[in-house]
Formats: structure tokens, sequence, C-alpha cells
């Protein structure tokens, strides 16, 4: 599996930092099989930041060996459980068991507006998930332990005229 990372610079060794917010998927390493959301991750993090430049690393990653060596939660789909899983994290309530690998689908920033009107009320968990059918979802696999990272490996950077 070829996972790619979008940052303001080039990330050979992942680490586990901790971070300033509250995440989908919680705390961890977070990559994506698709090179697009990663390059549009890469443009938000370097505006954000206001430092470094636009860069994309690529890892690979056995995951049939992973896998099977470590614990895995998947998502699918966005299906009560996903939804149940990333409100939590992002209200920084999650308080269930943890696992090395956590793939699934990434609310992204159009999916966001949909999130909002959930933890608001506005919408139901029913009207929620069939508002995020009709989205189109990419997916993350977050890293979380260093176990999970040790199965990880950098091959280098998406060329900047990708971008």
């Amino acid at each position: 599996m070829i996972l790619y990372h979008g940052s303001n610079m080039t990330v050979s060794t992942p680490k586990l930092v901790p971070q300033n917010r509250y995440l989908d998927f919680g705390f961890g390493f977070y990559t994506t099989t698709n090179k697009e959301q990663a390059i549009s991750f890469a443009d938000k993090v370097t505006k954000r930041r206001k430092d470094g430049s636009k860069t994309v690393s690529i890892y690979k990653l056995d995951e049939k060996i992973a896998f099977s060596e470590c614990s895995v939660l998947r998502f699918d789909s966005p299906n009560e459980g996903w939804l149940d899983f990333v409100s939590d994290n992002r209200a920084g309530n999650y308080t269930g068991a943890f696992y090395d690998f956590i793939y699934g689908p990434v609310a992204n920033d159009d999916v966001y507006r949909t999130f909002t009107l959930y933890t608001a009320g506005i919408f139901t968990k029913e009207q929620t998930l069939e508002q995020l059918k009709i989205k189109k979802l990419y997916n993350q696999l977050v890293l979380t332990t260093e176990k999970a990272l040790s199965h990880l490996r950098f091959i280098g950077t998406v060329p900047e005229e990708e971008f």
C-alpha cells in the first residue's frame, strides 16, 4: 500500500507528536492513499504555518504484515459507528479501545459543515448519515503507536511539478 502525508516539510521519519486540536481519529500520524488529498492538505498546512513549502511525503506499508501484527479499527463507510467515533474524537470525549491503526473516511472541509450541523443538534444522526452518502469522501489511515510506525517505510516525496 502506498501512503501519502501532506505537510510543510519532508517527513522522512514520522513521529507521534502531541496535537493542539482534536482530530477525526484522535492522536496519531495521519496518511492517505489519495495523493490529491495529501497535496491539498500540504497546501493548507503550509498556509496555516506560514513556514516551509508544500511537501507530500510518500511511504510504503505492507498492510498484510502490518495489519496481522497490529490492532486495526476499520470503517469502510461513513456509518453510525464511524460518526460516533469521529464525533467523540473531535469533542475530545473518546474513551473506547485504542488501536495501532485506524482506517476510514476522512471528514474533509466539505463534510465539516455537515458535522457542524450535527454537533449543533440541527441534523439528527440519520440526517447526517444521509448527507454524508452524497459527499465524496476520501480515506485516511492513522498510525497511533510506535509499533504501527515501525511498519512505515519512507520512499520519497511527490515531485514539485505534480502540485
